[in-house]
Formats: C-alpha cells, structure tokens, sequence
C-alpha cells in the first residue's frame, strides 16, 4: 500500500486549516490532489491567496466537486460540515475526514448513513485505520488529550485543572474583534472560561478509558502570536515523577508524533509540525502536565493528514516529516 496514490480533494480551501492542508498535501508522496473547492475564489489560483503557495503550484480553486476521488477533506467552518454533507450528493465509497466541530461528540457520530469514528490516533488508532469517515479532533482537545490519555488509560486521573493559550490563526481567517492586530499585539485573554466547547469531546475521550474520570475545569487563553498552543494541567496522583515518565514515555513509545521531554518545553519546538511534546513536574501531591502543538498541524489539517495515511494503510508519518523552525 505504500505505493499507492491516493486521490484527494479539499472542500474550504482558502481558509487557514486548507491552506496548511494544501502545504501538506502538494508534497505528499502519496497524494495526487484533484480538486481544491471553494466558493468565493473559484477560478483563482490558490497562490492568489494563499500567497506561500506562489512558485509551488498552479492549481486553481474549484466551483465544483469530483467524485473521482478517495477521500474529501472538509476544511469548512463548525457547523458548515453537516449542512456540506447534506446539501452534496458524495459516493458512498469516498473517505470523509472532517475537520469541523460537526461529527466529534457520540450523538453527532452518524450523519445519514455516514458513520464517523473520532480521529485521536494516539487514544483511537485501531478504531481509525478501520473507519470510512473521520471526525478530526479539535485544536485544544487534541493538545489537553494528548496530556491526560496516558493517565486515563491506567484510571489514574482525579479532577483536572487545565489553562491554555492559543495563537490568532485558532479563530478562523475571518476577521473579528479580538483577532485584529491591533488587538492582539502585546496582549493576553481569557476567553469561555470553563465553557469552552472542546471540553465535550475531551470528557468523552477520557471517560471513555476511564469510567469514572469526573471533570475537567479548562481556562482557555487569547495569545499574541500567530500559530501554536501551549496547555498546563494538573491533578493529584501518588505517583512519584519518575513513575509518571516512565508511565508516559511507555504510553507514546509507538506513537511517531508526541515526545515526553525530561526538561522543559516550548512552543516553538512544534510550530509547524505535526509533534507534540509533553514535560511533566511533581509538586507535592500534585502532577503538573505541560503540551506544547501547532495548532494548524497536529490541532487540525497536520492530524487530518496523519488519520488519512491510517485509514489507507500508509506509514503514519507520511507527508508529515516536519521540522520546526526555532528563529
């Protein structure tokens, strides 16, 4: 399977999430991309706008959709896939791999006769690679998980406090308030505090390895940078620190994209690449867990990437052999 081609087509492709699909997908050595759909810039090249893009390729944005293909990513807006995918006729036999809100949570799992596996390889992996129709997890879901799936896994969690902070790009390309330059530069926010949406699909991942897991309490934070999230947990454990990387470093020992670091990390370790890296601290009786991912890759279009080569057999990691850039 290696060798295969997969044919692949985006719908969204001019939002952030497709942009970084399309950087993804043009260089990846088993996807031969068919169409890239988006209303608003059908005809343009995608280098008009997404202007990285210039010199890359000549690909033009598409009016329509072809059904000469294996698997359709949907890059759109929360609340966008499920109205795609009942408003576009697509064959039963094409892959799905949506990247919205839309089809996370148990209850929004089955669209028509589409059923979606949630798309955490490093908690669902044997799940994904027999799915059909993937829902990607979200940008601060996937980096909280990514910190609290190795003690879920044992029945070691107690209640979670978690805060994060998240680049700009995690708002959309749309244009609002708080995601003006203006606005954002030099400047820090806190935002739905213990209401944001993401604690849904995170609760449901937990208790799903640990039944009687209770509750996250998540502060989400605005930050004055472009990409990138960098989330601090904590909960009382009775393990020692060095039983805890031991428990992690085992727990990711066959998963390519998240590392545990005995000394401590940054955000700019994983900014434009599909890593996750984990540093761990035992004060007392509590465990303090540090995540660090780009949003855009490992949070959204990099994991979509990951699932897609699971689900069609190919090595985990192609296409997505990416290198951070430090300065």
């Amino acid at each position: 399977m290696e060798n295969k081609m997969i044919r692949a087509g985006i719908v969204g492709g001019a939002g952030y999430t497709g942009g970084e699909m399309l950087r993804i997908l043009t260089r990846h050595p088993n996807v031969e991309l068919v169409f890239v759909h988006s209303r608003s810039n059908a005809g343009n090249l995608i280098s008009d706008v997404h202007t990285d893009m210039f010199g890359e390729t000549d690909i033009k944005f598409d009016a329509e959709i072809s059904q000469d293909v294996d698997v359709i990513l949907l890059c759109v807006g929360h609340g966008e896939a499920g109205k795609w995918l009942a408003n576009n006729k697509v064959n039963e036999d094409i892959k799905i791999i949506d990247l919205s809100h839309d089809h996370r949570l148990h209850d929004n799992a089955k669209d028509g006769d589409r059923a979606f596996v949630y798309g955490l390889p490093e908690a669902n992996k044997d799940q994904i690679v027999k799915a059909n129709n993937i829902a990607n997890p979200g940008c601060f879901a996937t980096c909280i998980q990514l910190g609290l799936v190795p003690l879920a896994s044992k029945g070691l969690l107690n209640e979670v406090h978690t805060t994060g902070i998240t680049g700009s790009t995690g708002a959309g390309q749309k244009l609002s308030a708080t995601s003006h330059f203006a606005w954002r530069n030099n400047n820090i926010q806190a935002y739905k505090t213990l209401t944001h949406q993401h604690v849904l699909e995170i609760t449901e991942t937990l208790k799903g390895l640990q039944d009687n897991f209770t509750q996250l309490n998540f502060v989400p934070m605005r930050g004055d940078f472009a990409r990138g999230i960098y989330v601090t947990s904590y909960t009382k454990t009775d393990m020692s620190l060095e039983e805890a990387n031991k428990l992690y470093a085992d727990y990711y020992a066959n998963h390519p994209f998240t590392y545990v670091s005995t000394t401590p990390i940054h955000m700019k370790q994983v900014v434009n690449t599909n890593k996750c890296v984990v540093y761990l601290e035992k004060v007392d009786d509590k465990l303090i867990v540090h995540t660090a991912i780009d949003n855009l890759t490992k949070g959204a279009s990099g994991q979509a990437v990951q699932n897609m080569n699971l689900i069609f057999g190919l090595p985990e990691d192609a296409g997505l052999n990416l290198k951070a850039p430090l300065f």
